[in-house]
């Protein structure tokens, strides 16, 4: 192994390469920060490194699952190049170069704790150790096990907030009820309510994984070199949120520090992915990115000491799905992709006749739960067994419902993204607009859906657990 005096000079600060901690919780919207304005959650860590960094407020993951949002970060690519790692409970091919194993070659530490890559299974991609890094009991275990003086890439992983939750957990902790922000998508219910605030008990507990970090790096006299990340996979385990391209499943929270290379009190309003992720590490250390790395390098606009939209170029996000969790006949997923810009949201449906929540019929999924592409919870159950109430039925029917092949949403009338526009006459050249930009993006970027050639996630063998013993994923066709 090389050692740290190995590494291109430019990648060093004050004579030592830079240290990076990636901190990515499990499940959580862009909004569910103190920084980012939610009136109940505490979350003094990301907000620390937010007010001495950058916050930024349109930060998206690749895509709102969490196999293939990781795959993307790990790999500075979008799931549509990516084969199987475009699928969760799948796999991530060797053949990927990834920002940790280039990291590993020039002679930093590299490690994870509790989730890193995955839910999937890494043999079939000729891969032994987890594209994060090899598994460490906690952070401190890995400081304690580099060599002297070695500068480390650490992923501080999560479960939380994925479900399942407590219950109640969120009134114990003297949260109150009538304080939440309910989102627009969801039902203004107590049940509701509460499931919200449990979530929020688990978003805290992350965040204290996070200050118990900064705190060991500040003793150590590391934090300085270190630029710290803080954010989430994709967001919320809700009804119209994860696992699906509305600001609630694909907005993430993001915020980055780097003591005096990157000035602080900033909020970027940069369009950015968390594939971005990838070639900025890399840059840091002093790499080049690998060749076939798309994504594009976060330090311009880390290292400037502008706020507001500081690159012009980054004025939108491009959102993708395929197969999440197994839960329609014989394995079909529910392709879909989108671009987000600052006034509006187009979503394409490639497959509008499936379920884009799963089929209703257990039995047609691998988990054994109707609608199994949202997690189970008291929110979903209110849901669904309120259909056909006041308040709840329209809600209800945006979540498990079929939907068109294009859908539009204007932001500025429609921050909640619930009126879906692209069927008016006055919407067409919008329409047409949005539709032919994010099908030149997926074309230049080389996804087969846009290129008219064959798309083979929905025969992709899936490694999940499987309820229903006769769920099987389709054979390709001839």
């Amino acid at each position: 192994m090389l050692s740290a005096a190995a590494l291109p000079a430019r990648g060093r600060q004050a004579g030592s390469a830079p240290n990076i901690l990636l901190c990515i919780s499990d499940d959580q919207s862009w909004l569910h920060t103190g920084a980012g304005g939610d009136p109940v959650v505490k979350t003094p860590a990301f907000d620390r490194v937010a007010g001495e960094g950058v916050l930024f407020s349109h930060a998206f993951c690749d895509a709102p699952t969490c196999g293939p949002s990781r795959s993307a970060l790990v790999t500075g690519q979008p799931i549509w190049r990516l084969e199987e790692a475009g699928n969760i409970h799948s796999t991530l091919p060797a053949k990927f170069s990834t920002y940790t194993e280039m990291l590993g070659q020039v002679g930093y530490a590299i490690g994870h704790t509790l989730k890193g890559w995955g839910p999937g299974r890494l043999e079939p991609g000729g891969r032994t150790r987890n594209p994060a890094g090899n598994r460490f009991g906690s952070f401190e275990e890995f400081l304690d096990s580099r060599d002297e003086g070695q500068p480390f890439c650490f992923w501080l992983g999560s479960y939380d907030p994925h479900r399942p939750y407590t219950a109640g957990s969120g009134q114990e902790s003297g949260k109150d009820p009538a304080e939440v922000d309910v989102p627009p998508h969801l039902p203004h219910h107590p049940i509701v309510r509460d499931d919200i605030l449990d979530y929020y008990v688990e978003v805290e507990r992350f965040d204290g994984r996070v200050r118990a970090a900064l705190e060991r790096l500040e003793q150590a006299g590391e934090l300085e070199n270190t630029l710290v990340v803080v954010t989430s996979d994709h967001g919320m385990p809700f009804p119209r949120a994860k696992a699906s391209l509305y600001d609630y499943g694909s907005r993430v929270p993001l915020a980055v520090r780097w003591g005096d290379r990157v000035p602080g009190g900033r909020v970027a309003h940069d369009f950015v992915s968390l594939s971005d992720l990838a070639p900025t590490f890399l840059e840091a250390a002093g790499l080049e990115p690998a060749a076939e790395m798309t994504a594009s390098s976060l330090l311009p606009l880390l290292e400037s000491s502008a706020s507001g939209r500081v690159e012009a170029a980054r004025d939108a996000a491009y959102i993708a799905m395929e197969r999440h969790d197994g839960c329609r006949r014989g394995g079909k997923g529910y392709p879909c992709r989108a671009i987000r810009t600052d006034n509006h949201l187009y979503i394409r449906n490639f497959e509008p006749t499936r379920w884009p929540s799963g089929s209703p019929d257990a039995k047609d999924c691998a988990r054994g739960i109707p609608y199994g592409e949202i997690d189970s919870s008291p929110t979903k159950t209110l849901m669904m067994e309120s259909r056909g109430e006041s308040g709840i039925d329209h809600l209800a029917e945006l979540s498990f419902g079929t939907r068109p092949e294009h859908e539009l949403y204007d932001l500025a009338s429609d921050p909640g993204q619930l009126n879906n526009l692209a069927g008016q006459p006055s919407a067409q050249q919008l329409v047409g607009q949005l539709r032919d930009r994010l099908m030149d993006h997926l074309a230049e970027t080389g996804d087969p859906r846009a290129l008219g050639l064959p798309a083979p996630w929905d025969y992709y063998p899936y490694y999940g657990r499987r309820v229903n013993e006769d769920w099987e994923v389709d054979a390709p066709p001839a």
